[in-house]
């Protein structure tokens, strides 16, 4: 073990609440707990916050990455008695009420898992290998290098088959990010490769949108799913549904229907899990997805010192099996009520059970182009876009992140244009996690 002087937090008189995780509900919690007598720690493996909603227009250059990050120490600054530490947890020991991180261990009186989600491949390796995933800024950013990269190869090769695999793109998965990615893709197609590429046919371009189920958007109401369809396919976007991928070894995608695409880029945007938790993985601990069981109040079914909110907790009930939606509104709402019964808690009150709000789902397709419910609600078109740009950019954190993205989408709606789409660093893919080659056919 590696000594606890490491992580340099000074001894309080107060209880000390320990955050493992910078996401939406982190936040929230160390929002609410300000100003309040606790000593708050919260760790990180990076040192920003991401917005996920938006690392989509990363990968398609239509953002800066620094746009939607925001440094966790400048959201803390003017907190007391908070501490904000870059480390990454390795393991949480039950028993000695600590954690055990890259830089050293850390004891708590009550810790707080909101590590996230990460993408489920479903225990095919090979789509792992060779896909890519979108779940963090280096990752939009290798994705965004990947896209670019291909369409400079398509210019050097005289294989027609190869140029039309180099500009071909598969995304796994009918949800908003896969939604969302195929519109951002089939603009770029339209607007901007035929002036970035005008010795390349980029009309041979294709955009494949590939969902398991009979419809995408299957979150969201049956007229929201068709709208977006319809949207999609007038941007010139196949969608495929009904079709399940079962492998990909970097040129060809294979189909459970035997269905197969030459494609040089396959994004997976099919699934999310929770983040595996040394100490909190045993299966009385976990529900189906990796999320960890949580009672009303957010605290780990077993252990009443730790709680998980996010996508990582599941709140298991008549109306919601399977947990909560795997989204932001949650994480913040949970986020938010867990620092009130943590108040609750330190002035010997009773806690109150978590009552989720659905403030409604929406997705944006492309330029004037979005689908919106709300509870009461239900909307389409150019109105829909507008209340997503809106919605959006009230929930960035930062005024100047806000004016930035603002002035990007009014610049990219005038000029038709991205100007992010720069090869920053070449994308090289990662082998190392893969010490023996392995195949797996497992169904998705």
């Amino acid at each position: 073990m590696i000594d606890s002087d490491a992580l340099n937090i000074p001894k309080s008189s107060f209880p000390r609440v320990v955050i493992v995780g910078g996401g939406f509900g982190g936040v929230a919690l160390a929002k609410e707990l300000s100003g309040k007598e606790v000593q708050v720690v919260l760790l990180d493996k990076n040192n920003y916050h991401t917005f996920q909603p938006l690392l989509y227009q990363v990968s398609t250059g239509g953002l800066e990455p620094d746009s939607i990050a925001y440094p966790i120490r400048k959201i803390l600054q003017d907190y007391k008695n908070f501490f904000f530490r870059m480390a990454e947890l390795q393991q949480v020991v039950r028993e000695q009420k600590i954690v055990v991180t890259n830089i050293g261990e850390l004891s708590y009186d009550h810790l707080v898992i909101a590590v996230g989600s990460e993408t489920n491949f479903f225990g095919n390796i090979e789509i792992e290998k060779n896909g890519m995933a979108m779940k963090s800024i280096p990752q939009s950013l290798n994705l965004r290098s990947m896209i670019l990269e291909n369409f400079e190869q398509a210019l050097l090769t005289d294989n027609l088959h190869e140029r039309d695999a180099l500009m071909n793109f598969v995304i796994v998965g009918g949800g908003p990010t896969g939604v969302e990615l195929a519109g951002a893709l089939a603009e770029i197609k339209k607007g901007i490769l035929p002036k970035d590429y005008p010795d390349l046919d980029t009309r041979r371009a294709q955009i494949n949108l590939i969902q398991s189920g009979d419809r995408i958007l299957k979150e969201m109401s049956e007229k929201a799913s068709e709208k977006a369809e319809d949207f999609l396919e007038s941007l010139g976007v196949q969608i495929w549904k009904n079709t399940r991928v079962t492998d990909y070894d970097g040129k060809k995608v294979s189909t459970k229907t035997k269905l197969e695409f030459e494609a040089a880029t396959l994004v997976w945007a099919a699934g999310v899990k929770g983040v595996s938790i040394k100490g909190l993985d045993a299966e009385n601990f976990l529900v189906p997805g990796n999320r960890i069981k949580v009672n009303e109040f957010n605290q780990v079914v077993g252990d009443s010192n730790i709680y998980a909110i996010g996508d990582i907790a599941c709140i298991q009930s008549d109306t919601t099996p399977y947990g909560h939606p795997m989204m932001a509104q949650p994480a913040i709402q949970q986020g938010t009520h867990l620092g009130e019964n943590l108040v609750r808690l330190f002035d010997n009150k009773a806690m109150q059970p978590f009552k989720y709000k659905d403030k409604g789902s929406m997705a944006t397709v492309g330029r004037n182009k979005a689908v919106v419910d709300l509870k009461k609600y239900r909307f389409q078109g150019v109105f829909a876009w507008f209340v997503w740009m809106f919605v959006h950019l009230f929930f960035l954190i930062g005024f100047r992140n806000r004016m930035v993205v603002f002035i990007n989408w009014v610049y990219n709606y005038i000029r038709f244009d991205r100007e992010a789409r720069l090869i920053i660093r070449p994308y090289q893919r990662d082998y190392s996690k893969f010490n023996e080659p392995r195949t797996s056919k497992k169904e998705v």
